[in-house]
């Protein structure tokens, strides 16, 4: 989809977004639409757009994604994840009803926010506020985009990790298809997890380290501890290179089990800094995770940086 389709699609559905940068590098935020980040190079946009998404509502029974790149809480499943609140998956109506505010806005940065009001899956409610500080850095044909991603506890009480797992997570969306691979540093097996069904038949060790074909012949999930370094994303087609950096956690947090798990079990102690998820609807996504205090109190910043690097390859002579 072209940067001026896009925009289109946004104005006649009467979305507000914010446009940093240009049309050859930039992104929009989408203020409407979860706070999502749509990356654009060379006049393209480069994360998935659902169409759908803007020009429907989500709602309880089905929830339409809208790709780009978004800032949910983790875990997902478990007692303490948010997803299961309702008995079944489904996307928190505090997520897909948040409305952000642009609080900053300069040449290549924004930052926006919205308040969020999330209930874990044991039924605990947490009054938050949303952040993500945004910036640029352009060169031709390449784009850096850093956010700061931030969740503000706002409750009265101080509650532990038995009570509470929260942490900042950051998924970015991609279209994808044959030929296509994510790969990540030659890290051991015991340094990834499947989430849900066994990648091993997509996935090989080769000399510059760990690829997985994400084609969307099969849907699956890999976790990555946090001894994995950076996520890359290749589409040979589109000569697109796509890769995630996210900080070291500072100090006092500490990594969470991120996986989607059914709401009655307990996290497990497979502490996530990244993931790659493949979809059968020729999709996929760069996920990374923050972390949790051992308690949180009222007022409390919890946050995550995170670098994503698109790069539109040169054709050959």
């Amino acid at each position: 989809m072209t940067i001026r389709e896009f925009i289109y699609l946004l104005e006649e559905n009467h979305h507000r977004y914010h446009f940093l940068g240009d049309e050859l590098a930039g992104v929009v935020v989408t203020l409407d639409r979860e706070g999502r980040i749509f990356a654009v190079l060379e006049k393209e946009v480069v994360n998935r757009v659902n169409p759908d998404a803007f020009w429907g509502e989500s709602h309880r029974q089905k929830y339409l994604n809208p790709g780009g790149d978004v800032l949910w809480p983790a875990p997902e499943g478990s007692r303490l994840g948010y997803f299961y609140t309702t008995g079944s998956w489904s996307v928190p109506a505090g997520l897909w009803q948040a409305r952000y505010q642009v609080k900053h806005s300069g040449e290549d940065s924004v930052r926006i926010e919205a308040e969020v009001d999330l209930v874990s899956n044991s039924g605990l409610g947490l009054p938050v506020i949303f952040q993500r500080d945004i910036r640029l850095a352009k060169t031709s044909g390449a784009l850096a985009v850093t956010t700061e991603e931030k969740i503000q506890y706002l409750g009265r009480r101080i509650l532990s990790r038995k009570e509470l797992l929260l942490a900042p997570w950051t998924l970015t969306q991609i279209e994808s298809g044959p030929g296509c691979l994510a790969l990540f540093p030659g890290v051991s097996e015991g340094e990834i997890q499947d989430f849900y069904e066994d990648s091993h038949r997509w996935r090989s060790l080769t000399s510059a380290g760990w690829q997985t074909l994400t084609e969307g012949q099969q849907r699956y999930q890999i976790g990555l501890t946090p001894d994995v370094e950076w996520i890359e994303f290749y589409h040979p087609d589109r000569r697109l290179r796509v890769r995630r950096q996210a900080e070291k956690l500072s100090s006092g947090l500490g990594y969470v089990d991120i996986a989607d798990r059914p709401a009655d079990e307990e996290p497990t102690g497979f502490l996530t800094r990244y993931s790659i998820y493949s979809d059968p609807a020729l999709f996929m996504e760069m996920e990374a995770a923050g972390g949790c205090p051992e308690k949180i109190h009222p007022g409390d910043v919890l946050s995550l940086r995170v670098t994503t690097s698109y790069c539109l390859e040169k054709n050959k002579a």
